[in-house]
């Protein structure tokens, strides 16, 4: 029975073995056409995303909140009124005020104050005598110019110009100063109008007002409430303004400059790519764990209504762009870094090709010559990849 047991077993071992050897044998190798397509070399930066105009808006005095004119999520623009607080006795102190103004400058216009304005003391010997100066310049400089005597002549005719400026200064000498009581009148006016200013003022703080076009993204407060001056009440920020914070490896920092253009891929909207570019690279690095790197801003251009401050964010940085090239996978590529070589299906036999490749973006590499368009390349067998192209 054992023998037979034995038996049996080299059987079913043999027959394994030879099953495997004819479906190695029969094995259809893995293939890909050369195909022509884009190929892009970037860098890869990852941030948060950022609205960086945004504002926590507050009340300039304390006061009880009166009307709250907007929601939360709520498109307003710039001037648009946000809230504001019970202002009655605002009003009233504005109303007081502007009552005092009046009267105090009802008062002053009613002395000579009105006829003040352009008066004054005249120096008129000093006129006089810079007039009779200006005059006999003026004579000589007749003579001397019936003389031929030019340059002469234009000296004199520069002490006549300032002759007659001299006289005119005489004429204003100084203002006409105004009595002591006229000034008192003048500074009681002065006084209500400055508390009249004071007054104005202290009511526009009891009103919120958008300083720029945005969206309410929160209200902390409530009608009725108490909210003490300067406390943040409502959030405002504009969401047309955004842009993305990351670092930028050393290794890879010589190659990106201002203006380059990004894809900026987001965490939360994996089907949503945005164009952006770099519009800050910061001069100084950062040095973390021993890894040396340097602050960039990308700024989002065609940005959408779905986007949120803060979403984790990919931008990848276009460093090199190369259109309508010819492509094939990287893990087709076999040989060493100098020589790389290809499989070609060449009717139901394989030969292998050197080839000059180009551009790469990790996955597919840009082929230069050795290959033609609809060519069918061979995958080796190994798993391996080739390590200048990874895979």
């Amino acid at each position: 029975m054992r023998k037979w047991l034995t038996v049996i077993t080299v059987v079913c071992l043999v027959a394994a073995v030879c099953v495997g050897c004819a479906g190695s044998k029969d094995k259809i190798p893995e293939t890909t056409e050369v195909i022509r397509g884009d190929v892009i070399a970037s860098v890869s930066v990852s941030g948060n995303l950022e609205m960086p105009r945004k504002a926590n808006l507050s009340f300039g005095i304390t006061g009880l909140v009166a009307e709250i004119l907007v929601d939360e999520g709520e498109s307003v623009v710039k001037g648009q009124t946000l809230a504001r607080i019970d202002s009655r006795s605002l009003e009233l102190n504005v109303e007081m005020a502007q009552a005092e103004y009046e009267m105090a400058e009802y008062k002053l216009m009613q002395t000579i104050y009105p006829k003040y304005a352009n008066t004054y003391l005249t120096d008129l010997p000093g006129v006089w005598l810079a007039l009779e100066e200006a005059q006999d310049s003026l004579a000589q400089a007749q003579n001397l110019l019936s003389e031929g005597e030019l340059e002469e002549a234009q000296v004199l005719l520069k002490q006549v110009e300032a002759d007659l400026h001299k006289a005119q200064e005489k004429s204003q000498a100084r203002r006409w100063p105004l009595p002591l009581w006229v000034k008192l009148v003048e500074m009681e006016a002065d006084q209500a109008k400055t508390a009249l200013d004071i007054a104005t003022e202290d009511l526009a703080k009891g009103t919120i007002i958008a300083p720029f076009d945005g969206i309410v993204t929160n209200i902390d407060m409530k009608t009725g409430e108490r909210i003490s001056a300067g406390v943040g009440v409502v959030s405002l920020v504009d969401p047309t303004n955004i842009k993305m914070d990351g670092a930028i490896d050393e290794i890879d920092i010589a190659r990106v400059v201002l203006g380059q253009e990004t894809i900026v891929t987001l965490d939360a909207l994996p089907d949503k790519e945005v164009k952006g570019k770099i519009t800050f690279i910061s001069q100084a690095g950062m040095v973390q764990a021993g890894v040396v790197s340097y602050k960039a801003t990308v700024t989002l251009e065609n940005h959408g209504e779905e986007l949120r401050d803060g979403m984790s964010a990919t931008a990848e940085i276009i460093i090199e762009r190369h259109e309508s090239v010819l492509l094939i996978p990287n893990r087709a590529i076999q040989g060493t870094w100098d020589k790389p070589l290809v499989e070609v299906l060449v009717g139901e036999q394989t030969e292998r090709r050197e080839v000059v490749l180009g551009l790469s973006d990790g996955i597919d590499t840009e082929v230069l010559s050795g290959l033609e368009a609809g060519e069918i390349v061979v995958f080796p067998e190994s798993e391996i990849p080739f390590r200048m192209f990874g895979g």
